[in-house]
């Protein structure tokens, strides 16, 4: 079982001849489940966990081997010791780089610099399109949402929290489904924290 507190998600692994057994007759276990923890609860086979974690791991290893200009070899060993992306290597000391397996303090240094390079190009890039796009202050603050996601929502149109708030949330996995968020629950959520000024104005005005 894997819990993420941030999305409210939680992951079960099952045995691939368990997995029927598991959702249940239309999937009553798992709605019942959910419904009763408050948690949405994703049900996979050992075999769909393997496949995921395979790709994850190609995933991360190709953006590391293409920002950063590294053979496969060491992209697989930063993958392999839980580096999930750019800014934590930049992040991380020469001196612990270095205490990895096949790295030195030459090699770490470089890795290092090639990081830090790489993430302030990226927070140009970034400063770059949200300005381009004339994306609210509003939005650029929603702390829901990362800034690739901001971006991929101003070049839609979306530009400041209000227009998030008035996506459902259909729409706004069908955006951001290949940024990162993983499911309609998850996107319902960001909506609904959009949202939370709609309640406080009726909550005045009632008063």
């Amino acid at each position: 079982v894997v819990m993420d507190e941030e999305t409210n998600k939680m992951e079960v692994v099952v045995p691939d001849d368990q997995l029927s057994l598991a959702i249940g007759r239309r999937g009553q276990n798992v709605r019942l489940a959910s419904q009763l923890s408050g948690w949405y609860i994703d049900i996979l086979t050992e075999a769909e966990e393997s496949e995921r974690r395979q790709e994850e791991f190609k995933s991360r290893s190709d953006h590391f081997i293409k920002a950063l200009d590294i053979d496969d070899v060491i992209a697989h060993l930063l993958v392999a010791e839980g580096f999930d992306n750019i800014e934590d290597i930049a992040e991380t000391s020469v001196q612990e780089l270095s205490s990895l397996q096949g790295f030195d303090e030459d090699l770490a240094q470089e890795l290092k610099d090639r990081a830090i390079s790489y993430v302030k190009k990226e927070q140009k890039r970034i400063i770059a399109s949200i300005e381009k796009l004339k994306i609210s202050q509003d939005l650029i603050n929603f702390e829901e949402l990362n800034s690739s996601q901001i971006i991929k929502l101003g070049e839609n149109g979306i530009k400041n929290k209000e227009d998030l708030a008035n996506l459902d949330s259909s729409e706004l996995y069908e955006l951001l489904s290949q940024e990162g968020i993983e499911s309609e629950e998850v996107a319902g959520k960001i909506i609904m924290s959009a949202r939370a000024h709609w309640f406080e104005e009726d909550e005045k005005t009632d008063e």
